[in-house]
């Protein structure tokens, strides 16, 4: 475990440590160096003493990430704790740091009554996660909500950025390199005819269609236009096919499940296999949604 000293960030590194603890699939190999930092302050200076170029990868529920089996050469930056308030402001501005879970942040709106924010409760991952990569769901997209983003460089400088300096569309998020997002500022209507009920409702149904509670990253793929990632993988005859202990679930076929100790490479190669029948049977190519990172073994 990383020892929590808010005096000293050096307390809160480890080397070596084993992504396979930090990753929603439960897989992954080694991490050379991993930085959980207690507060805002203790990631900007840990930034700013980094040598430049030194690579960076920032987790936090590890829900969409898959982590190679030769693990990650750099350093990787867990920001649930440093990054983890949410501010109601009025006006129906909300903010929240990166390392807010998603499902965290619904709640927190629905009971100031702001909306529409219940489908943040079908994002397995956290308002940074959701920023990075435009997460949805139930209709709704994060961008859709966004007035402002704070995001740091490298050298762990901070700067508020608008909609308007990035290129966003369904599932992905480009703009300016090495930055990376510390939080947002949502807007939403006020007096939303929203309830908790709705929330619940929500997560039941994500509960009903979705093999929640068995090691997974969510969606694997991107739906394409006009059609379903489940629909084409299923379509396929690829229900339940496995490869090593990597398994497409019965219960959603755009889920992979980690069903009997698996590996990052078993993962990797049903996702590869998944693509090709796919195409071989429908012409389309499924783009995965997971970010792949790391070294093989």
């Amino acid at each position: 475990m990383v020892a929590q000293d808010k005096q000293n960030f050096v307390q809160q590194i480890c080397t070596a440590e084993p992504m396979a603890r930090h990753t929603s699939w439960r897989v992954g190999g080694l991490a050379d160096t991993w930085f959980r930092p207690a507060t805002r302050k203790d990631l900007l200076e840990f930034l700013s003493t980094l040598a430049p170029g030194t690579p960076l990868y920032w987790v936090g529920l590890g829900s969409n990430l898959l982590v190679r089996d030769g693990g990650i050469r750099g350093v990787v930056i867990a920001v649930q704790d440093a990054l983890s308030d949410i501010e109601y402001l009025g006006n129906g501005q909300v903010t929240a740091g990166a390392g807010v879970a998603c499902t965290v942040f619904a709640r927190h709106c629905v009971r100031q009554s702001l909306g529409p924010a219940e489908f943040f409760a079908g994002i397995p991952g956290t308002i940074g996660g959701a920023l990075a990569m435009n997460a949805g769901a139930f209709g709704g997209e994060t961008w859709q909500q966004v007035a402002t983003v704070d995001v740091v460089d490298r050298q762990g400088n901070v700067r508020t950025r608008t909609p308007a300096d990035y290129t966003i569309s369904y599932r992905q998020v480009d703009g300016p390199d090495d930055e990376w997002f510390l939080g947002a500022s949502f807007v939403f209507d006020e007096n939303y005819d929203t309830s908790m009920e709705k929330v619940k409702a929500l997560v039941n149904e994500r509960k009903d269609k979705q093999p929640l509670g068995l090691p997974s990253c969510g969606s694997v793929f991107r739906n394409p236009p006009g059609d379903y990632a489940a629909r084409l993988i299923e379509a396929s005859g690829l229900k339940g096919f496995a490869i090593g202990g990597a398994v497409i679930s019965t219960k959603h076929t755009n889920f992979i499940i980690n069903e009997n100790s698996a590996t990052a490479a078993d993962i990797e190669a049903l996702i590869e296999h998944v693509q090709a029948v796919v195409y071989e049977k429908h012409g389309v190519t499924l783009q995965p949604e997971v970010h792949i990172i790391g070294e093989r073994a």
